[in-house]
This record gives structure tokens, sequence and C-alpha cells, in this order.
């Protein structure tokens, strides 16, 4: 388990991992038989991190951490509902995770959507929908504020969520006022597995 208590340690030790990955020095730590039979009774991780589904991001790996270390929530364009508000109050509530962080990434099928979508007028079917419209206001806001290129949009829609989370969620807000829990928002690279800090509620207050 993990006797981290602040969030800034949280995002310092998370963010740690993330430049190993990037170096190419990985060190794979609480990813052996030891960790295993240490958390098989209870977890305690030091981070929820919710994320985009993308197969590319695979949480515990571009952040060079093992098992019991990362809750990890992921919905196709790390777009908000019942169910993600749930688990991440689940994250900070029952396990004290001190640190929330959502992870977008550049090439985002469901923003690179919700563009065409308002290009062309033409939805998907199915659920895509909902995902598509539930990214568009995120870009709609960033064409309003004159930001219309692809990181831009992408930092626009990591920190509507980041919001979101907080507005949505009076469990996540009172634990960030009160210094307890900090809410960050990471962009990540796929060319060169860096994720940057776009978005941050609480972490220097805490």
């Amino acid at each position: 388990m993990t006797d981290l208590q602040t969030p800034r340690e949280a995002f310092d030790l998370l963010l740690a991992g993330n430049q190993r990955f990037v170096s190419g020095s990985p060190e794979h730590p609480n990813q052996d038989a030891a960790r295993r039979a240490e958390t098989a009774p209870s977890q305690q991780p030091f981070a929820v991190l919710f994320g985009c589904s993308d197969s590319r991001l695979a949480a515990e790996i571009i952040f060079d951490r093992g098992l019991g270390d990362l809750f990890v929530v992921r919905t196709a364009g790390h777009v908000v509902g019942a169910e993600v508000l749930g688990s991440v109050e689940f994250g900070v509530s029952v396990l004290d995770a001190p640190l929330v962080v959502v992870l977008g990434h550049d090439s985002c099928g469901a923003i690179a959507a919700a563009n065409s979508a308002l290009e062309d007028g033409r939805t998907p079917g199915g659920f895509l929908r909902d995902v598509v419209e539930r990214v568009t206001p995120s870009v709609l806001a960033a064409r309003a504020a004159g930001r219309e290129s692809a990181d831009e949009i992408l930092a626009e829609h990591i920190e509507h969520t980041v919001d979101l989370l907080l507005e949505r969620s009076h469990v996540l807000a009172e634990r960030v006022a009160a210094g307890r829990v900090a809410v960050v928002g990471l962009s990540y690279r796929l060319a060169d597995g860096s994720a940057r800090l776009v978005a941050s509620r609480g972490l220097d207050e805490a």
C-alpha cells in the first residue's frame, strides 16, 4: 500500500513514472507476486485516473505503475456519465485517493467525430451519437474562444471534463475545497509518450 498523504506527492509520483516511460527506463514497480499478495485483501490507490478508452493509453504502462496504484475509469473521449461520477467518488471517498486525473490525448477519435459532426451536420448512429454529443460542447467552447487547433481543442475538452467532474460531484468538490484532493487534467502525446499538465484544481492550494 501507499503512505502518500498529499495530492502533490501523488501527482509527483505519477509524473515521475511517466518520465521513466518516456525515457525508456521503466521500473515496472508493484508488478510482482509480493505486490499481488499485499493488495489482495484491500486496495489503497494513490490516484483515480479517468481517461479515454483508446488502446494506446494503458494507464499502468504510460505511468510506470503496478497493482493497487491506480483506480482506473475509462470511456471513449473521457465523456462523463453517472457511472463515471460514481466510480470517481468511490475512488476518493471510499479508497481515499488524494488525486483525480483526467487523461486526454492527441488524435482522439471522439473529438475528431465531434468536429466532423459540426462541419457536415452528420452524427454517427447508435450509442456513438451519445459520445459525440457529450464531446461537442468542448469543441464549440474552443471555437468560440478562437482556439481551433487540434491541441487547443483537446486542452479545452480536458479542462471542460475537469470542471464537469467538480460541478456534478459534490463529494469531489468538497474534498478539493478542503485540500484533501486535487483534480488535474493531462494531455498525452501518442508519439513520444509524454503527459503534460493542462488543467489543475486544488493541486497548489492543497
